[in-house]
């Protein structure tokens, strides 16, 4: 051990009051936002995946559907939360009342929803494509169309086939 290794000889008083400076200058030092880690990651590995925080990954298709359930859900509660406190002040809180009550605007998003539907059916059956081919040389071009109606509680399909 040299005498320059602070473990082989006591400090002197000079020295463990810088050092106990920096000790409590260092406690005190506020902590790092953020942290990169400069290492490249390497290309294969055999460390397991670990599972991050939040939500876990799912397509943009279920990722938009469980926000509009959940948006959904504090819609209906807020409302239905609503028409009970002014169901219960009014002392009205029978079971036809109730009904009523909760019905109506079930009804309205219902009514709405299906104007919302039908006018992009009548949207989508208003626009037209028109597909445009340009071939050079002898083409020989087959169209089959399948139509298939089934009606009724035990299902009898009716297949129509047009072509060419």
């Amino acid at each position: 051990m040299s005498l320059h290794d602070p473990a082989a000889r006591p400090l002197t008083d000079a020295e463990a009051d810088a050092r106990a400076q920096e000790l409590i200058h260092e406690a005190y030092r506020p902590a790092p936002l953020s942290f990169r880690d400069p290492s490249p990651t390497p290309a294969y590995g055999d460390t397991p995946p670990v599972p991050q925080p939040g939500r876990p990954p799912m397509s943009q298709k279920a990722t938009d559907a469980s926000a509009l359930m959940l948006t959904g859900s504090v819609a209906a509660l807020s409302v239905s939360g609503g028409v009970s406190l002014v169901l219960y002040t009014l002392g009205q809180v029978d079971p036809v009342t109730l009904a009523i009550g909760a019905a109506g605007p079930v009804a309205l998003v219902l009514a709405a929803g299906s104007l919302l539907k039908s006018l992009a059916r009548a949207k989508a059956a208003s626009t037209t494509t028109t597909h445009h081919h340009h071939y050079n040389g002898p083409v020989r071009q087959e169209t089959t169309n399948l139509s298939s109606t089934t009606k009724g509680m035990v299902a009898r399909t009716n297949n129509t086939f047009g072509g060419r």
